[in-house]
């Protein structure tokens, strides 16, 4: 079922015709209202029109049809693309040493570029028809999600040409001849792609750049034709070092005039070959130690034809709302898929560690402190697998919910930047010390990456989420200054008319519900029969219809003045993506069959979610502008104050334990990641950790007929006939298993000098060298 919304379009021209209610009463507010409201900028008008809106817009009516969301069909891959993943994936994974990738090799070893190419990991997006694999965003997501559990390195490059690039602005913009020339090559891996947007004065403020085009004659191929001659300086860019072909940006104009009667024709993206005269490939840059290829490059009065534009001359000038459309599904596959990742990745490593790991004889994870992390780690990744999963079916369904994937790259980096840091610091020295044994320094040293690309997360939060959102999701509000920019005032006056009367009964109707929802603690809101769920849905429905009134006090009392309120725009943000995660979670155990083994989980989710929002709404009352309205506002939406906790230490302790024990409930929760095929290997850090976690789950029953005989020591208790000789036997294997987990690396001073540790080998742990491979 398709949970249709859509963007909100300007009102159609009405007739002129004479109405007492528009002249009389609309006509004055719309004088005022031109310069109340916050104007559109041209790049925020074409940052606004691309994509479309989703669930988000829901959210913002104050009363979402939770029906609708639930009957909307959960992502699902087909039989290919599960074969692809039990295959060349799994394959892909097995190569994958990311020690040995990031501190020896510096690159991808050539087997494995090569059997990116041939398995065309780089074609994820690219349709069948033009040789690419044409897999649907969820099994984009799926690939990513299970290279990312093994190998952060890999898992970039295979991500980078199938999120913001060449093949995806090809697909939405390019010309035929163009996706039949391109698309293929980049299907084959005959060409590799980088997109260059970022450079040094031009990073968040995209528009700010200095790269520049213009429009002139030249000669290409020995033919003398119409194109562009450029100049640039880019760097950031993911690929850029062995990339093929540049899809480069930059303002383009045409002082004589040779396309059209403009001067300055504005962004405009391009393809460039890498091999054209004056093109630059720069050293490579070491993003936060990690070796994906990345670096800078330069232009130098390359000359291309005019047909290089993506899409011809008829995009030229229409670089950016290409970009944002780009951006606006790509965004909500590559880095949450990541990030989610990340996030299990680290629940499934510190649960076990803590089950096995032992001070003063009792395993860190019965220790309340830990349990505290464990938990919200455990929670965390149940979220952002809800969130990226439901993001995955909309843009399967054909959305692409610009607002929804800002702020699913935003939190899903966010948080796993906590859930990070959390198994840092439960794992103490182990994390610390790097080396093949050592699972998790990679990826603590690679959450600012995400952090910071595809939108820094400060700007996002700030700027991005309800700024954006509260004109391109709002029922009435976009609809409304699009008439108030209307250049014919007579047509304009009409629409706002109509959208301004429908705004007012909207508001209205959702300040009776705001308050009545608040004052009876949101008992009587609209919920389906979910059973130990109904509940949250009811809250989540005071909440919504609070944000919804709050938006709109806000936009009245400060219109235009609110773009500039960045820190109450970044609460109303947070506001908003805590209601879409939420929502998530939600969906998430409804499709799973509300299962009673996982309601920890979504009890944390939802209760850490609503003291959120009740600590948003607080400080947005306590700090707005305008303090008649935040008086106002308070018996409105939090007549009692912020009352919610958070979850209880209960739920937080039924969460730790469902990542420290091993059973269904855990594996579904961490579903999808990388599992070594030999966990015997001894190798591999994570397969020592997950064969030990096993073992010591297994050897339970006999130590717990130890601990009621008064005796931890194993040749005693055989002898006294408390356990047999297999159990002492798998005692000591256990320790053994254990023993090897809790080991890390050390390495001889001379191994640490230059390439020593490549080229001698002097690494002290079970990973031993292996046959030395070039750098590409």
């Amino acid at each position: 079922m398709s949970l249709q919304t859509t963007s909100p379009q300007p009102a159609s021209p009405q007739p002129k015709s004479s109405s007492f209610r528009r002249d009389f009463l609309t006509k004055p507010i719309f004088g005022l209202a031109r310069h109340a409201l916050p104007s559109l900028s041209e790049t925020e008008r074409e940052a606004i029109e691309a994509g479309d809106v989703w669930w988000d817009a829901d959210l913002f009516t104050g009363n979402p049809d939770w029906a609708k969301l639930l009957a909307f069909a959960p992502a699902r891959l087909s039989d290919e693309e599960k074969a692809f993943l039990a295959g060349p994936v799994e394959d892909l994974c097995a190569m994958a040493d990311d020690w040995r990738i990031n501190w020896e090799w510096h690159d991808l070893p050539p087997q494995v570029w090569d059997f990116l190419k041939a398995h065309r990991f780089f074609a994820m997006i690219i349709p069948k028809q033009y040789g690419g694999l044409g897999f649907s965003a969820f099994a984009h997501s799926e690939v990513i999600r299970k290279l990312s559990s093994r190998s952060l390195t890999t898992a970039v490059t295979a991500m980078v040409p199938n999120s913001l690039g060449p093949g995806e602005l090809l697909l939405q913009f390019g010309t035929q001849p163009q996706r039949d020339y391109w698309l293929p090559r980049l299907a084959r891996g005959e060409e590799i792609p980088c997109f260059g947007l970022t450079s040094p004065e031009a990073g968040s403020d995209a528009a700010s750049m200095t790269d520049t085009g213009v429009v002139c004659r030249g000669t290409f191929d020995g033919k003398e034709v119409l194109g562009i001659r450029l100049n640039w300086h880019k760097r950031y860019i993911t690929l850029g070092p062995i990339a093929t072909v540049l899809g480069l940006a930059f303002k383009l104009s045409d002082p004589d005039h040779l396309i059209g009667d403009q001067d300055e024709i504005g962004i405009t993206l391009a393809l460039v070959p890498t091999s054209l005269p004056g093109v630059e490939i720069g050293r490579r840059h070491l993003p936060a130690m990690q070796f994906f290829q990345n670096g800078p490059n330069w232009g130098h009065d390359v000359f291309i034809p005019l047909d290089h534009v993506i899409g011809g001359r008829e995009q030229c000038g229409k670089g950016w709302k290409m970009l944002m459309s780009a951006l606006a599904a790509g965004r909500g596959i590559s880095l949450p898929s990541l990030s989610a990742a990340g996030t299990a990745f680290t629940a499934d490593v510190t649960g076990a560690y803590a089950r096995i790991r032992e001070q003063f004889h009792v395993p860190i994870a019965k220790f309340e402190a830990i349990q505290e992390r464990l938990g919200r780690m455990a929670a965390a990744a149940y979220l952002l697998d809800a969130a990226r999963r439901m993001t995955c079916a909309a843009i399967d369904d054909g959305h692409h919910p610009a607002v929804v994937t800002a702020v699913m790259k935003s939190q899903a980096t966010d948080r796993m930047r906590i859930s990070v840091n959390d198994a840092m610091d439960v794992h103490g020295g182990k994390g610390i010390i790097d080396g093949p044994l050592n699972y998790l320094g990679s990826l603590y040293r690679a959450v600012p990456i995400g952090i910071t690309v595809e939108g820094a997360n400060i700007v996002t939060r700030s700027l991005i989420q309800f700024g954006q959102g509260a004109i391109r999701s709002h029922p009435y509000l976009l609809k409304e200054m699009l008439a108030l920019q209307d250049s014919d005032r007579a047509r304009g006056l009409d629409a706002f008319d109509k959208a301004f009367w429908g705004h007012v009964g909207h508001s209205l109707a959702n300040a009776g519900r705001a308050i009545g929802r608040a004052w009876t603690g949101g008992i009587f809101s609209p919920a389906p029969a979910a059973g130990a769920a109904t509940r949250f849905y009811r809250q989540l429905g005071r909440y919504t219809s609070a944000f919804a009134l709050a938006v709109d006090l806000a936009l009245l009392s400060l219109g235009g003045g609110l773009k500039r309120q960045e820190m109450v725009s970044a609460r109303f943000g947070d506001i908003l993506s805590e209601l879409y995660l939420s929502s998530a979670a939600l969906k998430r155990w409804n499709d799973e069959g509300r299962l009673a083994a996982d309601l920890p989980l979504l009890t944390f989710c939802l209760e850490s979610s609503f003291a959120t929002i009740e600590a948003r709404f607080n400080e947005i009352i306590a700090n707005f502008p305008s303090r008649p309205v935040a008086w106002l506002l308070r018996p409105m939406i939090l007549p009692f104050g912020p009352r919610r906790r958070g979850p209880s230490d209960r739920v937080t302790q039924d969460c730790a334990a469902i990542i420290t024990e091993p059973s269904a409930t855990r594996d579904r929760l961490l579903t999808g990641l990388y599992r070594h095929p030999d966990e015997t290997a001894d190798k591999d850090g994570v397969a020592l950790l997950r064969r030990a976690f096993a073992m010591v789950a297994q050897v339970q029953p006999i130590r717990d007929r130890m601990r009621a005989a008064h005796t931890r020591d194993i040749d005693q208790a055989q002898r006294q006939g408390t356990i047999s000789a297999a159990d002492a036997e798998a005692l000591h294997a256990t320790a053994k298993a254990v023993a090897a987990v809790i080991a890390v690396d050390d390495f001889a001073p001379e191994d640490l000098v230059g390439r020593g540790a490549r080229n001698q080998g002097g690494v002290s742990s079970p990973a031993t060298a292996q046959p030395d491979v070039a750098a590409q």
